[in-house]
């Protein structure tokens, strides 16, 4: 594929984080086998097996009709760069970015982008983070 990204600052320089306007919980069937999930799989954006069971990630509403937990609404952050899989130090530059302001991240790392789940109440404390982040790379470069 072309335009794809490898190298660290430049995945950075290029992130271009757009925040997804809706919110979202991450859930799990727990394999407790008490609820039919077959519903509930086709409305996830992510899912991961895990040993213990399997997580999803879902639109809050979608979660809400299924009478899912929603303690904690996360907000996606989507960067736009088409980062390598083989890629080194976005998610590092990410995180850190995000740490040093005292918010929590969740990454998922999918085949085209990087989606950054953060709570919903620091949402736009994040994004501007993470501009600051994209600019000083870009300025370095």
């Amino acid at each position: 594929m072309a335009g794809v990204v490898r190298e660290g600052a430049e995945m950075v320089a290029g992130m271009n984080p757009v925040l997804d306007p809706v919110p979202y919980v991450f859930c799990t069937d727990a394999r407790d086998g008490a609820r039919d999930w077959s519903g509930v799989f086709p409305r996830a954006l992510a899912l991961f097996r895990e040993d213990e069971g399997i997580s999803l990630v879902l639109p809050l509403d979608e979660a809400r009709g299924f009478d899912l937990p929603c303690d904690m609404p996360m907000r996606r952050i989507t960067l736009g760069v088409f980062s390598a899989l083989d890629g080194v130090g976005l998610t590092a530059a990410v995180a850190g970015a995000l740490a040093a302001r005292g918010i929590a991240c969740n990454v998922i790392a999918a085949f085209h982008h990087d989606h950054v789940f953060v709570p919903q109440a620091d949402a736009d404390a994040a994004m501007a983070a993470l501009r600051q982040c994209q600019g000083r790379t870009a300025d370095d470069q």
